[in-house]
């Protein structure tokens, strides 16, 4: 077993880190690493049967770390795609398969159904790892495709359900044999025993695990936290196991529950290191079980069968996105990231063995589909990251002259962080504003929110006069290339004298040139919310606000003046580096002398105030006796 565990090791300290860098992904170079040490290659491991089932406990945890990102809050706002999209593609998917195997191949309805249903699950394993590592999970695609995956994993419930009642059917000739302990009772207790279980393990999360973390947590033994934490995933998978239902379905309930406890951070931090361990045993059993003499027999046929898989559930999956109004450009990330078998079909297909609605030669046959598209899934992906790229690298046409309307106060340069804000104020104002912004996912992100805005560069001067550079008023250049500014700020002064051009000045060396083309004012785009944020440092430190206020003020002050001086200096490097020490020391001068006149001014009132209680009662009081009087 050693041995086993070595090769295991070797393989993937190998091949995972090649594929990584080469752009695979480290799901691929397992898979690799698999077929590479498995029986039809170099043979070192035999049939990996029970190692697969081991493994597969890396999806458990794997999905009760997604239960723990996964806020019930957070649950609800995606039902409907949980519901809607997720529901659609597994009936969709598995009734087109099930179609398929009935009439093309002739197969019993029993076994076309239970290869429909378990065709139409996906790999959650490799797409959510995939997606992560690519940064595209939280994307739009992404977050769809975690719903349908979601939606798969709750449906193996029912499916698991479904198939033993398929092999009461003529086809079937042995008994049903099940590891469930409820296997023989009454399906309406079997029902009403499953609701039980998963609303225990719930109640458990929320009311009894906390205080048992909480007072593990107080032991400061971070060890004993890890094994309740492995302890919790293992009774839950184990009490789901027995009753016949899905452990990964029960772990994600439990994270789920307890996605908003305290020791969240913790159980990921602690349970992360074993998921992934396990994650790459099981892709790694996946490429070893990889059937290469069946795949060699009966190449055409394999083949054939991967891509019809692959094109169906990807028509499929390309329709719903379209029907559920995806994004564009996310259509095709979420098409192709759902087009592949997943691990739980070969959970199902032990079942379905067991059962005997499928023969051994069919089981085969679909094990190898399964694993070879799952195979494909890391190069569907890289397909995608290349076309990506491709596309990134083609500008789009800018707007056509024409098609731009012209300012009539003022144009806009960059419609950023920078010139939103401005563009705002300006507008809320009254005054009338063309924007002009190169940025193809910005100018598409802000026509989504109905902006008026055009895409083209400030710097070329048909698109900056269609903008209405004679008529207006103003030029605000916002972008943050600095290169770019000075070079759209010298067109319009050239071309435009009329304009007042306000700008952006990136640092203090930018300040320096926008001063050379005496621009008509600018501001450094980080100065004044770092001002703003040091005048709330020094009030957390003890310092009354006006102080604070008063030292902001001070400092912005002294800042625009150095700039001011320093800008005559620059590109003498001696002479600038002289000034600048000076113009530091006179500025803690500056603020020394401030902050003692304070002090002193302060003393002052407070003598001031002291003495006027001393004179007040220095002073004869006049008698009151007749005060009662009257």
């Amino acid at each position: 077993m050693l041995e086993i565990a070595l090769i295991y090791l070797a393989a993937a300290i190998v091949a995972v880190p090649i594929a990584k860098r080469v752009g695979l992904g480290s799901v691929l170079g397992y898979l690799i690493a698999g077929i590479l040490i498995g029986p039809y290659a170099l043979a070192m491991v035999g049939d990996q049967t029970d190692v697969m089932h081991f493994a597969e406990f890396g999806v458990v945890m794997m999905l009760f770390l997604v239960g723990l990102e996964l806020q019930p809050s957070r649950l609800w706002t995606l039902r409907h795609s949980i519901l809607g999209l997720g529901g659609l593609q597994v009936v969709l998917t598995a009734a087109v398969i099930f179609a398929s195997c009935y009439w093309l191949f002739a197969m019993h309805w029993q076994t076309a159904l239970a290869i429909g249903l378990m065709l139409a699950l996906s790999s959650t394993a490799i797409v959510l790892q995939s997606l992560e590592e690519k940064g595209w999970l939280k994307q739009e695609a992404g977050q769809n495709a975690f719903s349908v995956l979601l939606f798969q994993d709750i449906a193996i419930i029912p499916i698991l359900a479904l198939l033993p009642l398929l092999a009461f059917a003529p086809l079937s000739g042995n008994a049903e044999v099940s590891d469930s302990i409820i296997a023989n009772w009454p399906v309406w207790q079997q029902v009403g025993a499953s609701i039980a279980v998963i609303a225990a393990i719930i109640a458990c999360g929320k009311y009894i695990s906390a205080p048992i973390f909480r007072y593990i947590a107080q032991t400061h033994i971070r060890e004993i936290f890890t094994i309740f934490a492995l302890f919790l995933v293992v009774a839950i998978a184990l009490v789901m196991q027995s009753i016949g239902l899905s452990p990964a379905l029960g772990t994600f309930l439990a994270g789920v529950v307890l996605a908003e406890s305290e020791f969240r951070h913790e159980l990921e931090a602690d349970i992360e290191p074993f998921k992934g361990l396990l994650l790459g045993l099981f892709f790694i059993t996946v490429g070893a079980s990889i059937n290469f003499e069946l795949f060699f027999n009966q190449f055409s046929t394999v083949i054939s069968l991967v891509v019809l898989l692959i094109v169906i559930k990807a028509c499929i999956l390309f329709a719903l996105a379209f029907t559920f109004k995806i994004n564009k450009k996310q259509q095709l990330l979420f098409t192709l990231a759902l087009a592949q078998g997943g691990e739980f079909a070969f959970v199902l297909l032990s079942v379905t063995s067991t059962l005997s609605i499928l023969t051994p030669e069919q089981t085969a046959l679909t094990t190898l589909v399964v694993a070879i598209s799952m195979l494909i899934a890391p190069l569907l992906l890289m397909f995608y990251e290349q076309l990506q790229k491709r596309d990134s690298s083609v500008k789009p046409e800018f707007d056509k002259p024409e098609h731009i309307s012209s300012a009539k106060h003022v144009i806009i340069a960059g419609y950023g962080r920078f010139g939103q804000v401005m563009g705002r104020l300006l507008h809320a104002q009254g005054y009338e504003i063309t924007v002009l912004d190169h940025s193809p996912t910005q100018i598409e992100l802000l026509r989504r929110f109905g902006k008026t805005v055009f895409y083209g560069d400030a710097g070329r001067q048909e698109l900056l006069e269609a903008a209405g550079a004679k008529t207006a008023q103003m030029l605000v250049v916002a972008i943050d290339n600095p290169d770019k500014t000075l070079e759209i700020i010298k067109l319009a002064q050239k071309n435009y004298p009329q304009l007042k051009i306000v700008a952006r000045a990136i640092d203090r060396r930018h300040a320096y040139q926008l001063l050379s083309l005496k621009v008509d004012a600018f501001n450094r785009e980080t100065v004044d919310s770092a001002i703003s944020l040091a005048v709330k440092a020094l009030e957390l430190l003890g310092n009354n606000k006006p102080d604070a206020e008063r030292a902001g003020k001070l400092f912005r002050d002294h800042d625009r003046a150095s700039v001011l001086q320093l800008a005559k200096l620059w590109g003498d490097d001696i002479s600038y580096g002289v000034a600048v020490r000076q113009r530091m020391e006179d500025l803690k001068q500056v603020l020394q002398q401030d902050k003692q006149a304070q002090e002193d001014l302060n003393t002052c009132d407070d003598n001031d105030y002291i003495a006027g209680l001393t004179e007040d009662a220095a002073k004869p009081k006049k008698s009151n006796d007749n005060a009662h009087l009257g």
